[in-house]
């Protein structure tokens, strides 16, 4: 009986060491500390890191978070910067105009200001459309160009600029001479013959303007005409009903 008691006594004393209650199981569970955030020049070269490589989307996170995280230090304001560069590269051309703008106007007198303004007119200039659509983002691109002549003649972007605004001009006359022609094909002579006179007179340095020359004397001899026409009420003007 001794024997039996004394095994008895052991073998509880054995399992209850071998196993733990679930409750205590819980409270013996080791609890790992959190992980670290990563220090401010860590963050940021790693951004740079991601952004060299390509991988927009997570340099764009990392640069968000310096912005928030860290704001007023120089990380910071340059991270901004980055993210209108991220959008840029990325194709978002539009997203990227409003981040430079945005940039632009919390850091008037930064450093970095005359490679905004060549940026913004970038943005604008890989907008541009054809000479057959609408002209507005190659005119703004023009704008933007003009701004940093203007205000920065220094800058190591000023060649780009002018070549690009002499590109820009060409395709704004193509654009306005391909309207002439347009009414002239419709045979509304006398806004064909004012397109005409508006590319001489804004674009006289582009090659359209040599080509209007050859043809603004016929367009405006039709241009009498149908002036004649009208007041005769033998034609209907271009607003009104379809030209016969």
């Amino acid at each position: 009986m001794l024997k039996a008691l004394l095994l008895l006594i052991l073998s509880t004393l054995f399992f209850s060491c071998a196993k733990v209650p679930e409750p205590l199981r819980f409270l013996k569970k080791e609890v790992l500390p959190a992980e670290k955030e990563k220090p401010l020049a860590e963050l940021f070269a790693m951004a740079e890191r991601n952004f060299q490589k390509g991988y927009y989307e997570l340099a764009y996170q990392a640069y968000e978070e310096i912005k928030n995280k860290y704001p007023g230090t120089p990380e910071a304001v340059l991270a901004e910067l980055r993210l209108a560069d991220v959008k840029f590269w990325s194709g978002d051309y539009l997203e990227a105009i409003s981040l430079y703008e945005e940039f632009e106007k919390f850091y008037p007198t930064n450093e970095a200001i005359p490679y905004v303004i060549f940026q913004i007119g970038t943005c604008y200039y890989k907008l541009r459309q054809s000479i057959d659509r609408d002209p507005t983002f190659a005119k703004k691109a023009i704008s933007h160009y003009e701004r940093l002549l203007q205000n920065y003649p220094q800058s190591p972007y000023t060649l780009e600029a002018k070549k690009r605004i002499q590109e820009l001009r060409e395709l704004l006359a193509q654009h306005e001479l391909y309207v002439a022609k347009f009414y002239y094909k419709i045979k509304y002579y006398r806004g064909a013959y004012n397109r005409l006179l508006y590319l001489l007179e804004n674009y006289p340095d582009t090659q359209a303007a040599a080509m209007a020359k050859f043809l603004v004397d016929h367009y405006y001899s039709l241009a009498l005409k149908e002036t004649e026409e009208l007041k005769e009420g033998k034609k209907r003007d271009f607003f009104g009903s379809p030209v016969p």
